[in-house]
């Protein structure tokens, strides 16, 4: 009996526990809109929740608290008494004006003063005890960090799950959803890269290393040769969040920290209340940037409401309204806490970001990055510990790291479908089909294919090469693979061999790089150490060299004009290049050059130009034959040898199979270089120096987006024919090169003096916002000038009377025209006149189109002249 009835008051219980669960929808009153993370608890209890993405919460109901609060910045508080019966509340709330100590706020039309403003005074008392908190004010500091970053499909249906063929074909996906304890919306996890760092400090002399002792990927990241590129990116794009510091990166975009000189000016503070965290009584202030539609945040600081006007906790949303791509909602929450030895630090850092592109044709994705400071020790540290160059280093087992480790070091569970990652994606590779999908998008993906699935020895791309055609080849057909570090991890081969139907003629390269350290999968794994020999025979563009993409990429062979002057390259290189791991780079090579003309280039000098007007003159030459004139020079050859020095601290990139990607556009680029040749060297025609340099850095304008500056210039300082002279970084086709001119013909001018300016300014849409139909596109205004200024010496200007019957220079290139006349296409630069073309573009067009409208503004009085164009590339940016 005593049984039955305890079972009756344990079912009792449990069934009004069930309904003691007080759940609804928060919607704005004027819209009826749902409101996500809007703010639900009890006051001065410390138990609320927020509202998910469709403004729905849950929340248990406590015998003796009867009010619940619902509160955001911008709506009325309200608080609504609840009861044990209370089961179903829905809310909705209304943007009003609040007045707090003499502050009015109006969430649209408010007029907002930080003059005598409560809460910008405490923020202002915040940041004046930033230092207090500064861990590097002590001399020794070491501590450890988990972070793992989560990557996910979001909003799996309950539609989808009882009715798509996947799921019904293929069980183990409706294995491996779960429901996400954030958003309560149902997820399938695809990847999850989980990092152990070390972190040590010394104060002096100062030194900050971080050592990364652990890494475990698993997920379909697996399943691509490059599938680092996804961790990377994603690290790089979700950088953590220091708001004790003035300024932070994040979304590739540097953003103002609310407790910054700079977040007072950007932001609008609000006191909103007081409220428990944790049992420590905080101030809550909310922030909001001015405009919404900036790059920042809003949120809620938690501050300690006492005298040491510490931050405990920071709640950050990015604002429906921002400018910023792919983003359809993001929460950060990060949490303080006072350690054993009485430091103030930061030891939780949760990110949860909802994106999606093509939204109804691929949904929507999750991204999840947590994050844990553990092992705190301000003992001094080993002199060992600093001695390692770089800032961050990798441990040689960090990828090979067991069970133990990993329960020491995992600061969060995984789930269980993050558990079972590993044989989801076994299950993944065993659909039939399966390796034939994977082929294809490969294919597209990384532009190469492999040869072999797992571990490709050799990969056969890129696959935008294989079909093109220009002038001198006609159609032209090219095949092109290389090794990976599966096949060898210190030596690689790399090569292509290519035909034309018009001449006629097999094209092909050859390259052996053998690299110091071991890598991966490619060469160019950063930091390189290797050495080079190539060789090559080809037609190239004396152009060809300022591009960045393959010469034979499909898209940039489509020229904007006919282009018909060109060489026979042959090329023999020995290259050596050491990278440091705190961004310097040395790179020394010697090259053997043969340059045969070809098309309508020629090469003849200034006295066998004499010689051949005579010839004409004397009626020993007719006219017809002034192009293969027996006076032409029907080669050169150089033997060169080059020593270049680059520096760029901070960069970061990605490795494709085809080349390096730059990630962290952020940091400078120094850059110079010295090339030699000495006349009979190797058989080298010529005695000359040439050196160059650049510079590059982007400047940040807050709101009004960025500028990025590039400072070129060279000289070239001996007597020498047109060819090695210096000519514009042309770039002649459609796409845009970054560094290039885009109205410069090939080789239009040359100089042995150069300087180059290209300042291009992105708005961000700071314009365009406030055009009501323009800001829906979420457009994005460039402008840009590019200048050049040159200069051709007399010892090299073939123009001048003195150099008429010179043996070394040669006539600039040109074409004959019917009359029999010779028509320039190359000219010298007024030095006191700089080349100057002008782009105005629009970006951001379907987050994905850049198009740009590019005038050139002077020397159109030359034939060659192109004044107008427009330019377009394909770029996905936040």
């Amino acid at each position: 009996m005593v049984k039955r009835l305890l079972l009756i008051f344990i079912g009792w219980f449990c069934m009004m526990e069930i309904a003691a669960q007080i759940h609804g929808v928060v919607v704005d009153a004027n819209t009826g809109e749902p409101i996500p993370y809007l703010n639900i608890y009890y006051d001065g209890k410390g138990v609320g929740t927020v509202t998910n993405n469709d403004g729905e919460y849950s929340i248990a109901y406590h015998a003796g608290w009867t009010k619940l609060t619902f509160s955001m910045v911008g709506y009325e508080t309200q608080e609504i008494i609840v009861s044990a019966k209370t089961s179903e509340l829905n809310v909705s709330m209304k943007e009003i004006d609040q007045m707090l100590d003499e502050i009015i706020i109006r969430p649209k039309k408010e007029k907002y003063s930080r003059k005598n403003n409560p809460a910008v005074e405490m923020i202002k008392k915040v940041i004046a005890s930033k230092r207090r908190t500064d861990l590097k004010q002590k001399d020794f500091y070491q501590y450890y960090k988990y972070q793992k970053i989560m990557f996910a499909k979001n909003n799996i249906t309950a539609d989808t799950l009882r009715e798509s063929w996947l799921f019904k074909q293929y069980p183990f996906f409706r294995d491996q959803v779960e429901v996400c304890d954030v958003t309560g919306k149902n997820i399938l996890p695809l990847s999850v890269d989980e990092t152990v760092y070390e972190n040590v400090y010394r104060k002096e002399p100062h030194s900050e290393k971080t050592y990364v002792r652990g890494i475990n990927s698993t997920g379909v990241n697996e399943l691509f040769s490059t599938g680092e590129m996804l961790t990377t990116v994603l690290k790089d794009v979700f950088q953590d969040i220091d708001i004790y510091q003035d300024r932070f990166r994040f979304l590739q975009y540097p953003f103002d920290s609310p407790i910054s000189e700079a977040g007072i000016r950007f932001y609008k503070f609000y006191i909103m209340d007081t409220i428990y965290v944790e049992r420590d009584k905080c101030f809550r202030l909310s922030f909001v940037p001015n405009n919404s539609q900036d790059f920042g945040f809003t949120g809620s600081l938690y501050i300690l409401a006492d005298s040491t006007y510490r931050v405990k906790q920071c709640q950050l949303n990015l604002p429906k309204k921002t400018d910023i791509n792919f983003v359809d909602h993001m929460v950060i929450d990060q949490k303080f806490g006072e350690l054993p030895t009485g430091e103030w630090t930061l030891l939780e850092d949760d990110m949860l970001c909802e994106m999606s592109y093509l939204k109804k044709v691929l949904g929507s994705f999750l991204v999840r990055r947590t994050t844990r400071y553990f092992d705190f020790n301000f003992d001094p540290l080993p002199n060992r510990l600093f001695k390692q160059k770089g800032k961050e280093i990798k441990d040689v087992n960090a990828m090979m790291r067991d069970n133990e480790f990993w329960s020491k070091y995992r600061q969060e569970d995984l789930t269980q479908s993050e558990q079972r990652m590993g044989s989801f994606v076994d299950d993944l590779t065993k659909i039939k089909g399966f390796k034939y999908f994977m082929f294809f998008l490969k294919a597209l993906i990384e532009n190469f294919v492999e040869t072999s699935t797992p571990d490709s020895k050799v990969d056969i791309g890129p696959i935008n090469t294989m079909i093109t055609s220009n002038y001198i080849d006609g159609l032209r057909l090219r095949a092109s693979a290389q090794t990976t570090a599966n096949l060898n991890p210190h030596l690689f081969l790399k090569g292509y061999y290519a035909y034309g139907f018009k001449d006629k003629r097999s094209k092909y390269m050859g390259e052996v790089e053998y690299s110091f350290d071991k890598k991966e999968y490619l060469p160019r794994e950063f930091p390189k150490h290797s050495m080079t020999f190539t060789y090559q025979y080809d037609n190239m563009l004396p152009s060809d060299k300022f591009i960045h993409t393959d010469k034979d990429n499909v898209f940039t062979s489509l020229k904007v004009c006919t282009v018909d002057q060109y060489n026979y390259e042959r090329k023999a290189t020995i290259k050596y290049e050491r990278e440091r791991e705190f961004g310097f780079k040395t790179t020394a090579f010697v090259r053997y050059a043969n340059y045969e003309p070809c098309g309508k280039l020629f090469y003849r000098t200034m006295a066998s130009e004499s010689q051949l007007q005579s010839a004409i003159a004397n009626g020993r030459l007719s006219g017809t034959e002034w192009v293969h004139s027996p006076f032409n020079t029907h080669d050169i050859t150089v033997a060169e040898a080059s020593i270049a020095f680059r520096y760029a601290p901070g960069e970061t990139f990605v490795n494709t199979k085809q080349r390096r990607l730059p990630v962290n556009l952020d940091a400078p680029v120094f850059s110079i270089q010295h090339t030699l040749s000495v006349k009979g060297i190797l058989g080298s025609d010529y005695t000359y120096n040439m050196t160059d340099f650049s510079a590059y850095k982007r400047f940040w304008l807050n709101s009004w987006g960025n500028i990025d500056v590039y400072l070129k210039g060279g000289i070239q300082w001996n007597k020498v024919p047109f060819p090695l002279l210096i000519m514009p970084a042309a770039n002649l086709s459609y796409i845009i090169q970054e560094e290039t001119f885009n109205l410069i013909n090939n080789m239009e001018f040359l100089n042995d003096r150069y300087a180059s300016l290209d300042v291009s300014w992105n708005m961000q849409g700071k314009l365009f916002n406030r055009i009501p139909l323009l800001k829906k596109l979420k457009w994005r205004e460039f402008i840009g000038v590019k200048c050049l200024w040159g200069k051709l010496t007399d010892k090299n200007n073939p123009f001048l009377e003195q150099n008429r019957n010179d043996n070394v220079l040669m006539m600039f290139p040109g074409h004959y025209n019917a009359a029999g006349g010779y028509d320039y296409s190359s000219y010298v630069m007024d030095p006191h006149k700089p080349y100057v073309e002008i782009t105005a573009g629009i970006h951001n067009i379907f987050k994905l189109l850049h198009i740009e409208y590019v005038r050139r503004l002077n020397y159109n009085n030359l034939p060659t002249a192109n004044k107008w164009g427009i330019r377009f590339m394909i770029r996905t940016v936040f």
